[in-house]
C-alpha cells in the first residue's frame, strides 16, 4: 500500500491521500467555513463522500442536497459536482475515488470562485 501524502492546500481549504492504490483511491478533505469547491465532472472517476463533520450543500447536476455528519453521496462518473461549507465549522468529508485514472488533471470545471477555469 502506499504511503500517505503531506496535505495539499488549496483557496478552499485543503486534503490529504490517506491511500492511493490502482482502482482507488481515498482523501480526507476539509472546507473552511464559507468556501466551496469549483462546479467540476471527472471522466475517469465516480466518488463517494461521506461527512464526518460539519454540514454541507453538495451540488450535483443541477440539484442541491444538503448533508450532515454520518450522511453521504455517490457522485456517479461525469457528472457535475461541488461541495460547499455553509457552516461556522470546517467542513470534514471522506472522499472514495473508483475507476481507472486518479489524476489531479481529470478535473474539468464549470465554474470556479479562483479564477482556475482554463
Amino acid at each position: 500500500m502506499s504511503s500517505p501524502d503531506r496535505e495539499d492546500h488549496r483557496p478552499w481549504g485543503y486534503y490529504q491521500v490517506l491511500v492511493d492504490e490502482p482502482g482507488y483511491k481515498v482523501k480526507t478533505i476539509v472546507v473552511y467555513p464559507g468556501k466551496r469547491l469549483s462546479l467540476q465532472r471527472h471522466r475517469h472517476r465516480a466518488e463517494h463522500w461521506f461527512m464526518a463533520q460539519g454540514q454541507a450543500i453538495v451540488t450535483l447536476n443541477e440539484e442541491e442536497i444538503g448533508l450532515q455528519k454520518g450522511q453521504a453521496i455517490d457522485i456517479p462518473q461525469q457528472a457535475w459536482h461541488r461541495i460547499q461549507n455553509p457552516g461556522k465549522e470546517n467542513l470534514v468529508f471522506i472522499e472514495v475515488q473508483t475507476g481507472v485514472y486518479f489524476g489531479e488533471d481529470d478535473i474539468e470545471r464549470a465554474e470556479d470562485d479562483y479564477g482556475r477555469i482554463a
